[in-house]
């Protein structure tokens, strides 16, 4: 008898609750919401994720997201092109938010709403930015419906 190995589950379900949004009082920084349960918690939190235009901005250099946008847009009707393209900076918001999160989790969070300021892991974002190139453009891919490369 040969045993199979159980797949490790992951330790947090994660789910985008909403965002982009403004963040209240500031126009250079916007949040997204996500809703964050642990195996182990009874119930699910809800985290503010913030990022700051700066943040945004390196993300965007970092990723070569108009770069990218460019060539991965090119072959689609121009319909189908103008309609993802409006849609991008929305959906690549969400995946630097959710990097943030990650690194956040990685720090640990308690089992309570908290939200993670845009002051919070700077220099540690930037690199895992970088380092989650491919998660990112993954994501934009299939939000966007559009074949991988």
């Amino acid at each position: 008898m040969s045993s199979v190995p159980t797949p490790q589950l992951p330790q947090y379900r994660i789910t985008l609750f909403y965002g982009p949004e403004a963040v209240a009082g500031s126009v250079e920084r916007i949040h997204c919401v996500f809703n964050v349960k642990k195996r182990s918690w009874k119930a699910g939190t809800q985290v503010v994720v913030e990022l700051d235009d700066a943040q945004l901005a390196k993300a965007e250099k970092a990723i070569e997201l108009e770069a990218w946008t460019k060539t991965s847009l090119v072959s689609l009707p121009e319909v189908e092109w103008r309609e993802a393209e409006a849609r991008v900076p929305d959906l690549f918001a969400q995946a630097v938010c959710a990097v943030k999160l990650d690194l956040a989790i990685e720090h640990g969070i308690p089992q309570e709403n908290l939200t993670i300021g845009a002051d919070r892991f700077g220099p540690e974002l930037e690199h895992a930015i970088f380092d989650q190139r491919s998660r990112i453009i993954e994501y934009l891919r299939t939000e966007l419906d559009l074949p991988g490369n």
